[in-house]
């Protein structure tokens, strides 16, 4: 490990930054160097300038991808080289705007209802019923799910931070169910070595083969189910501040996106050639 990677994770631990965005800054940054064989420290904006174009143009990453390695530039530059001058070099890309994929109310009891396996279904219905993300999901001890005040509790989600979820009756009868069946320890979900809760790609790769079995002509993933959960709330009236809070989210403004998938609130907009049509109707 070079002292330069050493000082960065140094740098990221000091500042509590998760142990995954230090390994993707880490790594993004190992990337910057590989692509010019020499330390980043001695490159200068128009390496960078170079190298973010080689991801735009040459590799086509995600924008998510690039703004990672953005993220991880600025963070290096500003923090661990102290080249604060070098920031404004890095700049963040303007995201693309995309509806989330949600599944409708009939879609999901159709999706959950075709998992055989009992902790699978059990641990995809808690992410369905609680809007949980996936590494919140196998991240769940059994203690988190309190039965008496009816909430779960999350720990350390994104941002570090706990919150609070409702624990729905028909979630709580399962979770009852799979926890006589399967006698969990310490993790409500736990892996193929019961001192270690179930990896994330174990419930993706669960989640993916349900979405194969129930026959939806749409692609399913763990954060799909997140997604609906929110937009049937919404669509039952929660308000939008509630869902904020329930999701984690840190501005009101992500949470905003699903008000633009509710089929329902466009269902009842009349649309002004109807209302045209009506007029003329009754001339």
């Amino acid at each position: 490990m070079t002292a330069l990677r050493t000082r960065m994770l140094e740098d990221l631990r000091i500042r509590n930054y998760a142990a995954k965005t230090q390994r993707v800054y880490v790594q993004s940054v190992a990337g910057f160097a590989r692509h010019f064989g020499r330390s980043p420290d001695v490159l200068g904006p128009e390496e960078i300038r170079a190298y973010l174009m080689h991801l735009r143009d040459e590799r086509k990453v995600s924008w998510s991808r690039f703004n990672q390695v953005v993220s991880a530039l600025r963070f290096l530059y500003r923090y661990t080289l102290g080249r604060e001058e070098m920031v404004p070099h890095l700049p963040y890309p303007r995201g693309e705007r995309r509806l989330p994929r949600v599944l409708s109310v009939e879609e999901a009891r159709r999706f959950l209802g075709s998992i055989a396996n009992l902790k699978h279904r059990a641990a995809l219905t808690t992410a369905y019923a609680a809007g949980l993300r996936v590494s919140e999901v196998v991240g769940l001890r059994v203690g988190d799910v309190d039965s008496q005040r009816m909430v779960i509790h999350v720990r350390q989600g994104k941002g570090r931070k706990d919150r609070m979820v409702m624990l729905s009756t028909q979630l709580l009868a399962l979770l009852r169910v799979y926890v006589r069946a399967v006698r969990p320890g310490e993790w409500l979900f736990p892996g193929a070595v019961p001192a270690r809760p179930l990896t994330v790609r174990s419930l993706q790769q669960a989640c993916a083969k349900a979405a194969r079995v129930s026959g939806l002509q749409k692609p399913v993933s763990v954060h799909t189910l997140r997604h609906s959960f929110a937009t049937h709330l919404l669509e039952a009236g929660t308000d939008l501040r509630a869902i904020q809070t329930l999701l984690g989210h840190g501005s009101v403004r992500t949470t905003q996106r699903y008000t633009h998938v509710s089929t329902l609130r466009l269902q009842s907009i009349r649309s002004p050639l109807d209302l045209a049509a009506e007029a003329t109707a009754l001339r």
